[in-house]
């Protein structure tokens, strides 16, 4: 699935909002956040909701994302997390939503602080979305690479919030 970043979609926090009232039940009532580049109006982004949530544990929330929900859970791509589980839908190779799991409140803050920050800064977001139109690019057939390579941008903003 190549990298493809996409003007802003209207319909995005609809889409959000959606999938946030279908999975809620499944996840014990805790706050699911939208998160990531679709949860700031007008930025381009990759066309997937990412969404995530904090849980007490993980292994039950996955099993419901799973068997419930119709969720993937990439084993492998897991197996090299250490502060949260990911998991995909309708399919890994056809993405519509994303959800990350943490049990540390720590994580999820660290997520939502940025995710804010690129609300309230108009500047932030133009130069992140410069970056990550420029990333595509380069690494258009390497997801794995596109997201490291945001990654010393994403943690630079999240130290100075």
């Amino acid at each position: 699935m190549p990298v493809e970043i996409v003007e802003y979609d209207p319909a995005w926090p609809a889409a959000f909002a959606a999938e946030q009232q279908r999975l809620s039940p499944l996840l014990d009532g805790a706050p699911i956040h939208h998160m990531g580049s679709t949860a700031v109006v007008d930025l381009a982004a990759k066309p997937i909701i990412d969404m995530i949530v904090l849980v007490e544990s993980y292994e039950p929330a996955i099993s419901r994302l799973i068997t419930e929900a119709g969720y993937q859970y990439p084993a492998a791509y897991n197996a090299t997390l250490s502060t949260k589980r990911w998991l995909c839908f309708p399919s890994a190779a056809i993405r519509t939503h994303h959800i990350s799991l943490v049990t540390d409140p720590a994580e999820l803050s660290r997520h939502l602080r940025f995710r804010d920050a690129l609300r309230t800064d108009a500047a932030l977001a133009r130069e992140y979305e410069a970056l990550k139109r420029s990333l595509a690019e380069r690494y258009r057939h390497d997801r794995d690479a596109y997201t490291q390579a945001k990654r010393e941008f994403v943690q630079r903003h999240e130290r100075a919030r």
